[in-house]
């Protein structure tokens, strides 16, 4: 069997273990490079579909996100075709499904979605054959929102199997090379809007903590310009973040759904931003966990009350998951269903335009 997965960071943690499951050959494709390194191991190919995009001050006009979505879908089709793919897999809500599922449909390949966040899905999942949902609620909701039927509930999170398997870094090992035993991580992910970035960073210099930043997309000198107290230090670089936050007195992150997986499979006290998206099921999430969910306003008195998510069930139901992802992945034709199409599509873009 011949797969082909195009993820991102946070979906290469979800793909990986279900591809460890799959007796296939796989063609990985990744505009990450910390993606590029997560897949390379499981990958008999791999090759970039474009650069990652890190946010600065400025922001970019829609022709310019436009042409290079248009970019990166062409060198996907590229890579795509003519290598006899059985399967194509995406996971998550980022442009690396767009671009994956667009190239896919063109080459009329089998398509795969593991969809997560139901309130707020790219537009072109649409027009994968089958998608899983983490719960029969999401099944629902995909169902009354986008009309759209073709999916089946898997109960769970296979990136919760990848946390749990991970060797993390020596914690004494960790606070030694940072100075420190006593230090809160804060991450700032893909749902953090930059204009938030100046309260974010006001409220964590009020804890009178120190605090490692991992900017993730933004760059470190726009982050840094917001920063007026000692302790407050940027981490410039790839970093393994699920050693950082284990090795933490406790984690602020304003993210989606793969850190909020990861800090509960991990168990260590947390506390979830509210950001772009204030509807999302990255929240419903760290709820039922216990993580609470504020504005940046209310960082401190979060901090002060948040306690340990438990993280063994999301864990058990992760494996469960990936299980059953690596199943219907080889077992396609029995459960994929007519996809939504263009009236799907078109609903699930009139959802996205709230959030631009």
């Amino acid at each position: 069997m011949n797969i082909a997965v195009i993820a991102e960071t946070a979906p290469a943690k979800t793909l990986i273990p279900v591809i460890e499951k799959i007796d296939a050959d796989v063609l990985s494709l990744t505009h990450s490079q910390m993606a590029w390194n997560l897949l390379k191991p499981y990958s008999l190919e791999i090759s970039a579909i474009g650069e990652s995009r890190r946010n600065g001050a400025v922001k970019r006009g829609n022709l310019a996100i436009g042409s290079l979505v248009v970019q990166d879908t062409y060198r996907t089709y590229n890579q795509l075709k003519n290598k006899f793919i059985d399967l194509v897999m995406t996971c998550g809500n980022a442009g690396d499904v767009r671009k994956g599922i667009a190239a896919a449909k063109k080459l009329n390949y089998p398509k795969l979605h593991i969809e997560q966040d139901i309130y707020n899905p790219i537009e072109m999942i649409a027009y994968a054959d089958l998608i899983t949902v983490p719960s029969s609620e999401y099944q629902k909701k995909l169902k009354k929102l986008y009309g759209i039927e073709n999916t089946i509930n898997i109960k769970g999170y296979p990136q919760a199997e990848y946390v749990s398997r991970q060797s993390l870094i020596d914690v004494d090992q960790l606070h030694k090379h940072y100075g420190t035993d006593d230090f809160y991580v804060l991450f700032l992910g893909g749902d953090t809007r930059r204009d938030d970035i100046p309260e974010i960073i006001h409220q964590v210099e009020l804890l009178g903590k120190e605090i490692l930043i991992v900017p993730y997309r933004f760059k470190v000198d726009y982050i840094s310009r917001f920063i007026t107290k000692r302790g407050i230090y940027v981490i410039d670089g790839d970093v393994d973040l699920i050693s950082l936050m284990n090795a933490s007195e406790g984690v602020i992150f304003c993210s989606g759904m793969g850190v909020t997986i990861e800090v509960g499979a991990l168990s260590v006290p947390s506390v979830k931003i509210k950001g772009f998206h204030t509807q999302h099921a990255s929240n419903d999430l760290a709820l039922s966990l216990g993580i609470k969910v504020v504005s940046p306003y209310d960082i401190g008195v979060a901090v002060d009350t948040m306690k340990a998510p438990s993280g063994r069930r999301l864990i058990k139901n992760g494996y469960r998951a990936s299980e059953k992802v690596a199943e219907l992945a080889t077992n396609m034709s029995m459960f994929a269903g007519e996809c939504g199409g263009f009236s799907s599509f078109r609903k699930i873009w009139n959802q996205r335009k709230k959030f631009k």
